[in-house]
């Protein structure tokens, strides 16, 4: 079972890597009860992009590494990458949590920069 988002911008969190407050690491407006609704604009421009370098400063070269694997791959296994990457469980369970962040976040900035503002609502 997959949670969404919809709304200004539209995707499925990651299925046991993503929490539906994902979107909370970049500032904006939660608003609950059975969907969290989120309120992006202009003002909380500062805070995306800090999100955004906080988790391209924790992925550092994976960013693209990761990239150019899912440009190949359709799907993954934590061991298949966890074996690809030389990495542990550990450091590959922060990395692609930081790393689905930062397509939500760069989602979330794309918006806002062509609409001024960005809504959306998450699944809980």
């Amino acid at each position: 079972m997959g949670r969404y988002y919809s709304g200004d911008i539209e995707g499925k969190f990651w299925f046991g890597v993503q929490p539906s407050d994902d979107a909370s690491f970049f500032g904006g407006q939660e608003i609950e009860p059975s969907f969290i609704e989120y309120y992006f604009n202009k003002e909380d421009l500062e805070d995306i992009n800090n999100g955004i370098k906080a988790c391209r400063d924790i992925l550092g070269n994976y960013e693209q590494e990761f990239n150019d694997y899912f440009k190949k791959n359709n799907g993954y296994t934590d061991e298949d990458m966890q074996k690809t990457f030389d990495l542990t469980e550990l450091q590959f369970k922060e990395l692609i949590t930081f790393y689905a962040r930062l397509k939500l976040g760069l989602k979330i900035l794309d918006c806002v920069e062509k609409n001024e503002d960005c809504t959306f609502q998450a699944e809980i």
